[in-house]
């Protein structure tokens, strides 16, 4: 580095310097630094340049382009009503619900709005929406959003050269937004699919789309993270490449022209872009079109629960290690999981030796397990972990909803009060006990100080205390007994369908 010094100079040169005469300029001089006096200043070296230049998309867009194609979607909707079977629902609007997963608004034909010879109108096909895709293999397979062809009548397919085909569709999972369809094509330029491991945040990824209909669209930005959480199934590619409606099922390309995602989602306050896309990560996505090709479905495994995070306070309280795992909160009736013997309360830590390290795992991994075959789960119960044998059921089209627990017959008589939690509990009677298919516990009846402020409130049902089951009041006693009065107890209740732990204070006993 070199830095500017001023040189005394003499008074009659300085006045010359001030009137701006020729010695002025020679009174400044350029000094190097550091000098070799023993006062100069050291100046550190430089550290390394990591990154250098940006880089030229160009050769990606020459290797990738050919294989990204336009889709166009049509859709037979009644003449005086919306694709939506509402008045005034645009295609616009309809695309807004479809990329921010809200709930299109699609009511069956008999629940619409009747209109004047409805039932006599056959409807005709209008464009209902235009995304993007790619082509998986040379004889004409492409990959898409699920979305994207969501009640197409018709899927029209542009190719980069213009040539249009209309496409079958083979197969499409909602869950997570994977469709695969076919044109009649041969000789196709197939994409390279990346490996989804390899890819490391601050990476640089390229997107080819149609947004807002304007083919063979070129953006640009980094993988902002990995592994993000924002669906049951998927663990999306976050990136901050533009993505706009339109780009959805379309590619999102490494610098090595292999396609590592399919553009799906992006967050927004204002429907437009704003920094921050989601992308389908190529593995689960082979993985889900691999199924459609074969069956034109895919299928998946359950086992019947419904789960919850495990938060620090709860996992310190009930003798785990760390806030890890899947908190079971329910287990439906006459489930993979009730014949396995999983209980409201159990943390599940491991899945067919797979650890559950966050909740959202645990759907993943039973969900991509072959219904039919028998897993080991292991479950933390009463400060114990245990290892159960579970066969894995396959998901129905119309899933069981766990039946909710009914409040019907009377409470017992004996009412039991445990003044330091300000709890009042009675026997839970047979009747209850069927509803919420549980073989033991107690009801609480009366609530007011600590337990009010954890939020138990009458009609919740205890289960357990301190890692301890209470099978009735007789059993709520004798843990009560135990408890330290200065330490906060974990307790397990159930309150409808939903089984969860609360943490209690004791006040003096």
């Amino acid at each position: 580095m070199r830095t500017w010094r001023f040189k005394p100079m003499h008074a009659a040169v300085l006045s010359l310097a001030l009137a701006g005469g020729a010695a002025g300029v020679a009174g400044w001089e350029r000094w190097p630094a550091p000098m070799a006096s023993a006062q100069a200043e050291t100046v550190p070296a430089a550290n390394p340049v990591l990154v250098q230049g940006l880089p030229d998309f160009s050769p990606l867009v020459e290797l990738v382009g050919p294989s990204v194609v336009n889709i166009r979607t049509t859709e037979k909707v009644n003449r005086r009503m919306g694709g939506t079977g509402f008045p005034g629902m645009d295609e616009d609007m309809l695309e807004f619900f479809r990329r921010f997963g809200l709930p299109v608004p699609n009511l069956p034909r008999q629940q619409r709005p009747q209109m004047p010879d409805d039932e006599d109108d056959e409807g005709e096909d209008r464009p209902s929406g235009v995304g993007s895709g790619f082509i998986l293999s040379s004889d004409g397979y492409i990959m898409t959003n699920a979305h994207v062809i969501e009640g197409a009548s018709d899927v029209i397919v542009t190719l980069p050269d213009q040539r249009e085909f209309k496409a079958k569709v083979v197969g499409a999972d909602k869950r997570t937004d994977v469709a695969v369809v076919k044109i009649d094509a041969k000789g196709l330029p197939a994409v390279k699919i990346g490996d989804v491991s390899r890819l490391k945040v601050g990476e640089w990824v390229m997107a080819i789309g149609s947004p807002f209909g304007l083919e063979s669209t070129v953006t640009a930005g980094i993988v902002s993270a990995k592994q993000r959480d924002t669906g049951d199934y998927l663990p999306f590619i976050q990136t901050d490449v533009a993505i706009n409606p339109g780009n959805s099922g379309g590619p999102l390309i490494n610098m090595r022209g292999e396609v590592v995602g399919i553009n799906s989602q992006i967050y927004s306050r204002s429907g437009g872009f704003m920094g921050i896309s989601f992308a389908i990560p190529m593995d689960e996505a082979i993985r889900i079109s691999d199924q459609l090709r074969a069956s034109g479905k895919v299928t998946r495994g359950r086992i019947g629960v419904q789960i919850g995070p495990v938060a620090k306070d709860v996992a310190e309280s009930i003798g785990l290690s760390k806030a890890t795992g899947a908190l079971v909160s329910a287990v439906e009736a006459d489930s993979p999981a009730a014949k396995a013997g999983l209980q409201p309360g159990d943390v599940i830590l491991q899945f067919d030796g797979k650890t559950i390290d966050k909740v959202s795992d645990l759907p993943r991994l039973v969900g991509g397990t072959k219904p039919g075959s028998t897993s080991q789960v292991t479950v933390f119960r009463r400060g114990k972990e245990l290892r159960l044998p579970i066969t894995v059921a396959e998901v129905p089209d119309d899933e069981t909803r766990v039946a909710k627990a009914g409040s019907g017959g009377s409470e017992g008589n004996t009412v039991v009060q445990a003044t330091s939690l300000g709890l009042g509990v009675s026997d839970l009677t047979a009747a209850q006990k069927k509803s919420l298919g549980v073989q033991g516990g107690v009801r609480v009846v009366q609530v007011e100080g600590p337990a009010a402020r954890a939020g138990l409130r009458a009609g919740d049902v205890i289960l357990a205390i301190d890692n301890t089951e209470v099978a009735n009041t007789k059993a709520f006693e004798q843990v009560l007994s135990r408890l330290d009065a200065r330490k906060q107890v974990n307790v397990l209740m159930r309150r409808g369908e939903w089984a969860q732990y609360v943490l209690i204070r004791p006040q003096g006993r």
